[in-house]
C-alpha cells in the first residue's frame, strides 16, 4: 500500500471519528477489503464534513441534516436515522428536523414519511 493511500485512509478514519465517534461497520469492511476505495471516499468525506473552523462552509448539524434527508429520499433508513441523531446531537431541533422531513415529502411523496420519516422522528425523540 502506498504512503498516499495510507495517509488517505487515516484521514478518512479521522473524519469519521471526529464527526460521529466511530467508523460504521460497513466502512470497516471497505477498509479491510477495498482500502484504496475507502481512501478515495475518505478524502471526499473529509472535505465535505469539515467544520467552519476547519474551512467548511456549513456547520456540522446542517451537514448531518442534509445527509439524513438525502438518505431518506434514497430509502436508506438506518443511515437517515444515524445522521438525524448526529444532527440533533450537534444542535438540530426537532422542529428543524420535522420541517426538513416535510420538504422530503414534497419531493419524495408521503411514502417517504410513512416508511422512514416517522421512524426518524421517533428515534430522535428518544434521544432527547
Amino acid at each position: 500500500m502506498s504512503d498516499i493511500t495510507k495517509a488517505a485512509l487515516e484521514k478518512g478514519i479521522a473524519s469519521f471519528m471526529t464527526t460521529s465517534g466511530r467508523v460504521p461497520p460497513s466502512y470497516e469492511v471497505m477498509i479491510e477489503h477495498a482500502p484504496q476505495a475507502f481512501a478515495g471516499y475518505g478524502l471526499m468525506r473529509d472535505f465535505a464534513m469539515r467544520s467552519p473552523e476547519d474551512g467548511g462552509a456549513l456547520d456540522i448539524k446542517t451537514k448531518e441534516l442534509i445527509f439524513a434527508l438525502l438518505d431518506t429520499l434514497a430509502g436508506q433508513k438506518d443511515g437517515a436515522i444515524a445522521h438525524a441523531k448526529l444532527a440533533v446531537k450537534n444542535g438540530l431541533t426537532m422542529a428543524e428536523l420535522t420541517e426538513g422531513l416535510v420538504q422530503v415529502v414534497i419531493v419524495g411523496g408521503i411514502p417517504t414519511w410513512n416508511s422512514i420519516g416517522v421512524d426518524i422522528i421517533a428515534a430522535c425523540a428518544e434521544e432527547q
